[in-house]
């Protein structure tokens, strides 16, 4: 009995474990996700300083013509006091000298014999960034399970942290089957096909941030699938393509039961990729996905990004949907969950205008799909549907259906 989609991604969710951890340095960490707590352990800036090239002054000498002391340099330690009748030149990040009040720039004062001539209405604190205000000593910054980017790096550096804990990169095998793939180095004969589905799929774990191993193109043998499927297995996730229908020379199923694989569910209710199969080998997760490219494309998409974002230990890892409008109408045969790839162009989904599960010019067109209920046969012009992206992760610390009417 095929399970529908929501317990397919019940399944997953429940029987994937995050994978283990490790200390890095945060120059290797953009991508990783962070095992622990972050807290401030100083402020920033860590003292009062000057926003601008300038003048430090005292806001009564308003319009007066002062002396200028000195000059203050970033990162000087400078502890000489400002007095009124006083300026002292000081450029962007010095520490602002005791006694100042406020800093003028330099376009905006005048220059005399003896110093500067001040503009009137001065501002108490006017360009000066305060100790703290942009983090305050013990503030949390980062929390386990968000994800490390450029932006997060600039945290931790702030804060003179060289080093982390973050969750490992989900390490992924991959291999395909089937007597008539070719790898794309290879020649072909008349009656054999490239292998389109490993590349495309090592490629996309890859944009997911996985530690990827091509283990190969199978023969439909039993003891082929099974020599890779024993090379795959020291990975935190093995996803193969193909020979998981019902054919004479599906073997995939089969071979993996002789390694004790425990099959969590063996078809799901949607249309294109009814055969995916998911199931663990102790604890190791197992993606079959169909051998058809769009089918397979599609169900990584649903079924994989959910199992490698499970193991990344991600709180975001849920998949989300964006809300877009469709552009015309589109009609199409009710009775199972339905994936339609197409284009998202900000504001419409456009659908693909012909596809089919073994076609692959749709994927490159396409940079989302929709799914649509087992009970609609139309989704008009100008209706709201959910767009699942296909060419950057969006996710949610939530589960969102992702189904459209």
């Amino acid at each position: 009995m095929p399970v529908s989609v929501e317990k397919a991604l019940e399944l997953i969710y429940t029987n994937v474990k995050k994978t283990s951890l490790k200390i890095s340095p945060i120059e290797e960490c953009l991508g990783s996700v962070l095992a622990q707590n972050i807290i401030a352990s100083h402020n920033l800036p860590p003292f009062d300083n000057s926003a601008m090239d300038g003048y430090a002054v005292k806001v009564e000498d308003s319009t007066k013509d002062v002396k200028v002391e000195c000059t203050v340099f970033a990162g000087d330690n400078f502890t000489g006091e400002l007095h009124a009748g006083y300026a002292i030149k000081i450029m962007t990040g010095a520490k602002i000298p005791l006694g100042t009040q406020c800093i003028v720039p330099i376009e905006d004062v005048t220059l005399t014999d003896n110093g500067v001539k001040l503009p009137a209405n001065l501002i108490i604190s006017k360009h000066i960034r305060l100790a703290g205000e942009d983090i305050k000593k013990e503030m949390p910054l980062l929390s386990s399970g968000d994800i490390i980017n450029a932006h997060q790096i600039t945290l931790l550096a702030s804060q003179g942290i060289s080093h982390i804990k973050v969750h490992k990169r989900p390490r992924v095998a991959l291999f395909a089957s089937g007597n008539e793939l070719k790898m794309h180095f290879e020649q072909v004969e008349s009656y054999q096909l490239y292998n389109t589905n490993t590349p495309t799929l090592l490629a996309r774990a890859q944009e997911l941030g996985c530690e990827v191993e091509f283990i190969g193109t199978a023969q439909d043998t039993l003891e082929d699938i099974k020599a890779h499927i024993k090379s795959a297995l020291e990975c935190d996730l093995v996803i193969t393509s193909g020979g998981v229908s019902v054919g004479d020379a599906d073997f995939t199923k089969e071979a993996f039961g002789a390694f004790g694989y425990k099959i969590l569910f063996d078809k799901i209710a949607i249309k294109p990729g009814k055969p995916t199969t998911f199931g663990k080998i102790g604890e190791t997760a197992v993606l079959n996905l169909p051998g058809n490219p769009m089918a397979a494309a599609l169900n990584f998409e649903l079924f994989a990004t959910a199992i490698i974002n499970a193991l990344s230990g991600a709180k975001n890892k849920f998949t989300n949907a964006i809300t877009a409008k469709m552009k015309n109408d589109y009609t199409l045969r009710a009775g199972r969950r339905t994936l339609i790839p197409g284009h998202f162009d900000g504001e419409y989904f456009i659908p693909c205008e012909h596809f089919a599960p073994g076609m692959v010019s749709p994927l490159a067109y396409a940079n989302s799909f929709i799914m649509i209920d087992e009970t609609c046969c139309k989704v008009e012009a100008e209706t709201k549907v959910k767009v699942i992206s296909t060419k950057f992760t969006f996710t949610s610390n939530e589960f969102h259906s992702l189904v459209t009417l």
